[in-house]
């Protein structure tokens, strides 16, 4: 395979999908990166089909006008309603995230596990096809409402959310879950919070690692490493872009644009 010196360009409904960034950027740190921060549209859970394909396109297009030769849906709710519309219209590879649902049931020893996700997610039909698969073990659900949106104003460590978190997390445990899966790129930001509420023998499951590693499959297998060591990193938000660089502990350049 040759070598590719264009972007990975990596989306998200917001802030959440730089911890699949991060995950990339550690695994194939000669890449070149472009992240785009859809915050003024977030969340996506709560959005239609049709609204949430629409805003993938949207976000697409951007990317491939910065030359990114392959792209990351960094969000849960995008992969798991828009990314089958999204590689039927684009002559580039796609790279989508779901709940890592298959690790959390191969390893659970109570067969009764907790997924915290969008109400995109979770309605998805791509989701519940995933689900069908383990009539063997219990999947217990839970929609995260307003936890984006915390996370998107900068409040993971507030009050409002703790309350949350122990609300949706409280019964997950008196059912005798022994692994939580988070479905939504957000939510691992809160992953300190949660451990605080969680038992030490509950274990916890992002996607961010099983992202990374099909990333560099994909550009072993189709599209070509970057030769050049620029290990240039650029993030566009089209809101405010102080949350964004909080999170990113201002050690990058964040854009703010309209698009």
């Amino acid at each position: 395979m040759n070598s590719n010196n264009q972007p990975i360009g990596i989306f998200d409904s917001g802030i959440g999908g730089t911890s699949i960034w991060s995950a990339i950027h550690q695994l194939l740190p000669n890449e070149k990166t472009i992240y785009l921060a859809d915050s003024k549209n977030a969340p996506y859970g709560q959005k239609s089909k049709k609204e949430i394909v629409a805003l993938s396109m949207k976000n697409t297009d951007f990317l491939l006008e910065m030359d990114c030769k392959l792209i990351v849906v960094a969000c849960n709710t995008a992969t798991t309603n828009a990314i089958q519309e999204l590689r039927a219209k684009y002559n580039v590879p796609f790279i989508g995230i779901e709940p890592a649902i298959k690790p959390a049931v191969t390893h659970s020893k109570t067969q009764i596990i907790g997924i915290l996700a969008t109400q995109g997610t979770l309605n998805s039909e791509l989701f519940n096809k995933t689900t069908e698969k383990y009539q063997d073990t219990k999947i217990i659900e839970q929609v995260g409402h307003g936890l984006v949106q915390l996370i998107e104003n900068g409040e993971i460590n507030s009050p409002e959310m703790t309350k949350l978190l122990h609300s949706y997390l409280e019964p997950m445990i008196k059912a005798n879950i022994d692994y939580l899966v988070l479905g939504c790129s957000h939510y691992p930001y809160l992953i300190p919070q949660i451990k605080k509420i969680l038992p030490e023998h509950i274990h916890i499951i992002d996607s961010g690692e099983a992202v990374a590693k099909q990333t560099q499959h994909i550009l072993r297998e189709k599209v070509g490493f970057a030769s050049l060591e620029e290990k240039q990193t650029i993030f566009y938000t089209n809101t405010n872009p102080k949350v964004l660089s909080e999170i990113l502990e201002y050690k990058y350049t964040v854009l703010q644009k309209e698009f």
